[in-house]
């Protein structure tokens, strides 16, 4: 086993951010050390971590490397020295089986960044389209369908948004699995679709 793959298997995104001074909350979520973050926007897990804010994401060892500005290899050296870890000395099976399994914790954090996915994509296509197909004048008749869905839309795509920022993890659970974002999901394909046919 290599430097790399020993980091990675001995030392968890959190442990690290935790010894590095970066305060975790209990979701899994911390102010962003990678910008002027006043609202943890940072969600930190055993195996990446990624901004919401600001898009920086990664494994331990590219946290580390952002973090002190250093090379990837300068950083695995650094978590490998600060957690006593060993190439020659890798962590046991049952350790690396642990790392491996594809928990329910992991797989909500999966459906957690497409649900933020969607929500973003979904709210900038109605905030370009608000303005893209507002009418031009106020005589206007008929109005685009892209500017009502837009009216209609945005408030209720915010809110889940926010929901899901700011919400504790049982609303999070329960937005994720929800009918609300599935039907914004089949809309970006639609919207999608229809943009690939033009």
């Amino acid at each position: 086993m290599n430097l790399f793959e020993t980091v990675k298997y001995g030392v968890s995104n959190r442990e690290a951010a935790i010894c590095y001074g970066v305060e975790v909350n209990r979701s899994g979520m911390a102010l962003c050390p990678f910008h002027n973050d006043r609202h943890p926007s940072l969600l930190v897990a055993d195996d990446h971590y990624h901004c919401f804010a600001c898009g920086e994401h990664g494994d331990v060892i590219d946290f580390v490397a952002k973090l002190f500005d250093l090379s990837l290899y300068d950083a695995a050296r650094k978590l490998s020295a600060d957690f006593h870890l060993s190439p020659d000395k890798p962590p046991g099976a049952a350790a690396l089986n642990n790392r491996r399994k594809n928990t329910q914790a992991q797989q909500l954090r999966k459906k957690e960044r497409l649900c933020f996915s969607a929500l973003t994509d979904y709210l900038w296509i109605l905030r370009e389209w608000k303005v893209q197909y507002a009418p031009r004048s106020p005589d206007e008749e008929q109005f685009d369908a892209r500017f009502v869905e837009a009216c209609h839309e945005l408030d209720h795509v915010e809110y889940l948004l926010d929901e899901m920022m700011i919400g504790g993890s049982q609303e999070r659970v329960e937005l994720v699995d929800s009918d609300s974002v599935r039907k914004i999901q089949s809309r970006l394909t639609q919207i999608k679709e229809e943009h690939d046919n033009v």
